[in-house]
């Protein structure tokens, strides 16, 4: 989940120069692409093949790895779609929600949310936390970070592997932008 948390500077950068950020991002995610799909062939890449093994989960285990391709795509999709704020609270979403609802749902989580393909109440709670905090930590607003909050930790309780990580952004981004536009 570190991987998943170093998403979220990217709000920061694009903050200073968009494009850049966005060169940057794709051209992180071609370079893990282009080594994971060597290391799928047995190949080794200095150092990206041992922290993708060190990171990878047990079903990734043997595969191909895709998450932290889906963690770049959603990123630049939230820029791409978004304005700031709401690019921002997307990205932040991905990067802190995603993150957080899986290591609580994994300590914590003894009761699963049916439907979800495991999720927790745990991890989504801690999930619909952590996005309030930076939504209204953005907007300012609590009465539209609860929204947003709603909406990320539904749309991150959907059983959608690694696609979350564009599903989350994307529909976080939409729903923020809307809602933000609403109240400005």
């Amino acid at each position: 989940k570190a991987i998943h948390i170093l998403i979220a500077a990217v709000p920061f950068l694009a903050a200073i120069n968009t494009p850049a950020t966005m060169i940057l991002v794709a051209s992180g995610t071609l370079l893990y692409t282009i080594a994971e799909f060597l290391r799928s062939r047995g190949h080794e890449v200095f150092l990206i093949s041992r922290i993708t093994e060190l990171a990878s989960r047990d079903r990734d285990r043997g595969h191909f790895v895709l998450g932290p391709i889906t963690l770049g795509i959603g990123a630049m999709l939230a820029l791409m779609l978004y304005p700031d704020p709401a690019a921002a609270i997307a990205i932040l979403a991905l990067a802190f929600g995603d993150s957080i609802s899986s290591l609580v749902g994994k300590l914590y989580g003894y009761v699963t949310i049916p439907f979800t393909g495991g999720k927790t109440y745990a991890g989504s709670f801690a999930c619909f936390l952590v996005v309030l905090f930076v939504a209204y930590r953005v907007t300012g607003n609590l009465n539209l970070s609860i929204l947003i909050s709603i909406a990320a930790t539904a749309l991150e309780a959907l059983p959608t592997r690694d696609l979350d990580n564009i599903i989350v952004p994307v529909g976080t981004g939409f729903i923020a932008s809307q809602l933000i536009a609403f109240v400005g």
